[in-house]
């Protein structure tokens, strides 16, 4: 006669409650202490020019404008398109310094009437010190009457 033995035999068996919690907790710290740079989420091609450079200072306020016409405020997007949204995220941003040099950083690309907004916002504020970004120009662009020989 055979005897069984009618314990339960012990299954080894992986618990993975508290690794995913322990995953989940490093995730939401990850995410929370990450810092966005909104210049480096954005492509500007910006318009080309000669002259000389002008280094700006650090106390400059910087107004992007991308190709599709959305305006970012240092690291802020204005919700929407129009004068009054633009002029609440300078002020938001800005304060009551009016002094302060605005840098204005507009994509080749970008629709003509996105910058005469820039430009009106910017002066019903009274900002008088406006100041263009461009990229140096190169030698040999297609196009550039320059590099055309006749």
């Amino acid at each position: 006669m055979r005897i069984r033995d009618r314990r339960a035999r012990d299954e080894p068996e992986i618990n993975l409650v508290p690794l995913i919690d322990v995953i989940l907790v490093l995730i939401i710290f990850f995410v929370i202490t990450t810092t966005f740079d909104a210049r480096s989420v954005l492509k500007l091609e910006l318009p080309q020019a000669t002259g000389e450079r002008n280094d700006a200072r650090s106390d400059t306020l910087t107004l992007l404008i991308n190709a599709d016409g959305r305006y970012f405020v240092e690291d802020r997007e204005a919700l929407r398109t129009d004068v009054d949204a633009l002029k609440r995220t300078i002020v938001e941003v800005a304060g009551d310094d009016r002094e302060r040099v605005v840098l204005l950083r507009a994509d080749a690309r970008t629709p003509w009437q996105a910058v005469v907004t820039a430009y009106d916002a910017l002066g019903q504020l009274g900002f008088t010190r406006i100041a263009n970004a461009t990229a140096p120009q190169t030698a040999g662009r297609v196009g550039d009457p320059a590099s055309q020989e006749r």
